[in-house]
């Protein structure tokens, strides 16, 4: 019997599905009390585990490996952490007439959280660019993002950031960066067990986001915070990061074509430098945000979703190309037939 697939023709990502019920099970039936003590804890322990797992899989000789090709990685680099909160900086000049103060401060930590992985390799791989670079590129984020995200939110958002401090960057640290460094010392015994499992594993990636998203909602929802919201500021917020996404889009094909970059190297540039990781961005979000902590992820994830509809379009566009360029690493079937698809941690 064939097993059923997610639809090719769908343009939703299904664990975007996922995360709008998990959203509707808060709202319906939020975590109070000794059950939201539970749900907390149980959310700290899921994150720490997570990124465990991240340490683990990411192969140290590959990273190093990758940094050969260290102007593309400066360049990804430089447009996640430098020309996205600019740009969201900009944006403070929307404040309060398109965007309010909360919705704002979700929107800039949207800009300050690192690139996808899973998505951006299967992006460029579809459109004939650089994977390894983009596989490099979407590490090398990651792992600069646990150290760099914290370090702009505590200088960019202050105590907008619902109860953010310097207390905030150390349960960072200790939440997410001690788990990620203990799972790179164990890869050389249990690197290979994580790798047969990994379909397993992902399971419980995207369950540890689902728990996270569930634990801060259910927080929003008894304080009240969703009533500041309405249908209209929503769609201010799609506008307006719509045009941040065309504003990336078209910075990384363009200005990585007068730094000189070839095609292969500009396709892994675009998908690796104008994407944010839901994946990595949930859990500091719960950690930074707190009970503010569903407002500031709302952004991120209506940001995410638009990202992989739009560079799936892209992407499929780039494949078609009829130049034969050399180099050029052809898709691979599974990034053909799984465009948006990648969820939780495979899509970042």
């Amino acid at each position: 019997m064939k097993r059923p697939s997610w639809p090719s023709w769908m343009p939703i990502d299904p664990y975007i599905l996922a995360l709008l019920g998990t959203v509707g099970v808060a709202a319906l039936l939020p975590a109070r009390g000794v059950g939201a003590d539970i749900a907390g804890g149980a959310s700290t322990a899921a994150v720490a585990f997570l990124f465990f797992l991240y340490g683990v899989r990411l192969s140290t000789r590959e990273a190093l490996d990758g940094l050969k090709h260290w102007r593309l990685h400066v360049t990804v680099l430089a447009c996640t952490f430098l020309v996205f909160p600019l740009l969201g900086l900009a944006a403070k000049g929307l404040v309060p007439y398109v965007l309010t103060p909360a919705l704002y401060s979700g929107f800039l930590f949207l800009t300050l959280v690192p690139s996808t992985i899973q998505s951006s390799i299967a992006f460029t791989s579809m459109a004939r660019g650089n994977v390894p670079a983009a596989i490099c590129a979407g590490s090398f984020s990651s792992l600069a993002g646990i150290v760099i995200t914290p370090l702009l939110a505590a200088a960019l958002l202050g105590n907008s950031g619902g109860g953010f401090s310097a207390d905030s960057v150390l349960k960072i640290v200790l939440q997410l960066l001690v788990p990620f460094l203990a799972g790179q010392f164990l890869r050389r015994w249990i690197g290979g067990f994580v790798a047969r499992h990994k379909k397993v594993l992902g399971y419980v990636d995207r369950g540890s986001i689902l728990l996270v998203v569930y634990t801060a909602f259910s927080e929003g929802m008894v304080q009240g915070i969703w009533h500041q919201v309405t249908p209209l500021r929503l769609g201010a917020l799609l506008g307006v990061e719509a045009v941040l996404l065309a504003v990336m889009l078209a910075l990384t094909w363009y200005g990585a074509k007068k730094m000189g970059f070839d095609r292969a190297d500009r396709v892994a540039i675009q998908f690796a430098g104008s994407k944010k990781s839901l994946a990595a961005g949930l859990p500091m979000a719960s950690v930074l945000f707190g009970a503010q902590a569903s407002l500031a992820v709302l952004p991120l994830m209506l940001f995410h979703q638009m990202q992989l509809m739009v560079c799936a379009v892209i992407a499929k566009r780039r494949s078609r190309d009829p130049e034969d360029f050399p180099g050029v690493t052809e898709p691979s079937r599974a990034a053909e037939t799984r465009t948006a698809v990648g969820t939780g941690t495979r899509s970042g």
